[in-house]
């Protein structure tokens, strides 16, 4: 197992002003020789349009079946925290995070599913995996309703 290297966790700790200056730190699995899911649920995710400067919103589910890393959960908050003042398309933020996850801890398989609120009447789901997910992972269906509105 790998020493137990994280700067924020147990620190005050800024947000960063922008997601490539958020630092996302990982921790060693200890159950690295067992595939399983992890999930993190983001229902008050914000982001700026990039074109109007408006807020965006959206409840991000996030499965990885861990390898040798966790995502420290603390660094992930900060990240997430991170896109509050960025201005940036659904498309892209949803992808960048889930890209930004794999690029550190390399879990063995990734998806996020980005539901966002309407913005201009339309409602925009976006959803990125890493590939198929592994033989025998439990996947459980991500509770996220498609957005009705009021009807």
């Amino acid at each position: 197992m790998t020493e137990l290297h994280v700067t924020q966790l147990g620190q005050v700790v800024e947000p960063a002003a922008s997601p490539d200056q958020a630092v996302l730190e990982r921790v060693p699995n200890p159950q690295s020789d067992v595939t399983y899911l992890a999930r993190f649920v983001v229902p008050e995710f914000t982001s700026l349009c990039p074109v109007t400067g408006q807020p965006d919103f959206a409840h991000l589910v996030i499965d990885y079946a861990p390898g040798d890393w966790l995502i420290e959960s603390k660094s992930l908050k900060l990240y997430l925290t991170s896109f509050r003042n960025h201005g940036s398309f659904h498309e892209d933020c949803t992808v960048k995070i889930g890209r930004k996850i794999v690029e550190i801890a390399a879990p063995r398989w990734l998806r996020i599913g980005g539901y966002w609120y309407p913005r201009g009447g339309i409602p925009i789901d976006v959803f990125w995996q890493t590939g198929p997910a592994p033989e025998g992972l439990w996947l459980p269906d991500q509770g996220v309703a498609p957005y009705r509105g009021r009807g």
